[in-house]
């Protein structure tokens, strides 16, 4: 094969080129491609995928379950609308917290961290003011002020009838038991997690009437992850469907045919003996009182 046959001189050139730095196109290839995104193998940083239906039908059943506590703890009908399952960085949530706020950090067991449960303080002040017999109309400076003791007692109801409705929602996917650990009222002081690690956050809207305040749920990623296929598979109502089943496959297994096998007793003989049994023989044997079966 002659050389000509290889390459012309034009690809010779052009090789040449390329590898002397001179070719004005090998430095604007990589321009012209698509910009590639940098990875910081250093960061926490994790990229969630897919909703989590699951998590979504718990909120709405505890929205249900909180509008009859609060009717039982306040004696007044609450609208409470459920926002979206927010997926963000727990830095982007805490720098949106109102200040004061009635901040809880809660674990939630089995699952290994620990939760926020964030009351707006519009949300408290309109819960003290109701229990005191006010309606919540009148309106007065919220920043700069701390809870009163008071106060602080009348949240721990409105946390435990709040708790009792939320392990209510999650029981039939993942019974939790609630720990108090303690209340912030700045976000600064309330670090469960590094500003970039992933949380999933969703926002309950309660409202008396023309007013109302917020309550938010804050949930590391990392504390739900192990139970992540729970929460993104569509829940399925198959209670009675694994009735059906059950007693059909019941009454399919009574009805089977299958082998029994049972060991009585061992006998040692000799060839002599075995070749002159004939049919009607009476093999004397001791029967134990307990026998192995085994079916096939």
């Amino acid at each position: 094969m002659t050389y000509d046959q290889q390459l012309s001189q034009d690809e010779v050139d052009a090789l040449l080129q390329g590898v002397g730095g001179d070719s004005g196109a090998s430095n604007a290839s990589p321009s012209s491609g698509q910009s590639l995104p940098t990875y910081n193998l250093g960061t926490d940083e994790r990229i969630v995928r897919g909703r989590m239906h699951t998590l979504e039908v718990i909120n709405e059943r505890f929205a249900r379950n909180l509008r009859a506590s609060l009717l039982t703890f306040m004696r007044r009908h609450a609208d409470i609308s459920v926002g979206a399952v927010q997926i963000q960085k727990y830095g982007d949530f805490i720098r949106h917290l109102p200040v004061p706020a009635n901040i809880n950090l809660m674990q939630m067991k089995p699952l290994h961290g620990t939760a926020l449960f964030v009351f707006d303080p519009k949300l408290v002040f309109l819960v003290v003011d109701n229990l005191f017999g006010s309606d919540g109309r009148y309106h007065f400076r919220i920043e700069g002020r701390d809870f009163t003791p008071t106060e602080q007692r009348i949240i721990k109801r409105l946390l435990n009838v709040t708790l009792e409705s939320y392990g209510s929602a999650w029981q039939p996917v993942y019974p939790l038991d609630f720990e108090y650990v303690r209340s912030e009222m700045h976000a600064k002081l309330a670090n469960i997690v590094a500003p970039n690690e992933v949380i999933i956050n969703t926002t309950f809207e309660i409202e008396f009437g023309p007013i109302g305040g917020t309550l938010s749920v804050c949930i590391p990623y990392s504390m739900i992850e192990p139970i992540r296929d729970l929460l993104v598979n569509p829940v399925q109502d198959s209670v009675a469907v694994d009735k059906r089943w059950v007693k059909q496959l019941s009454h399919q297994v009574q009805s089977a045919d299958v082998e029994l096998r049972a060991h009585f007793q061992t006998m040692q003989s000799s060839i002599g003996e075995l070749l002159k049994l004939q049919v009607g023989d009476v093999l004397p044997i001791d029967i134990p009182q307990s026998i192995v079966a085994s079916v096939n």
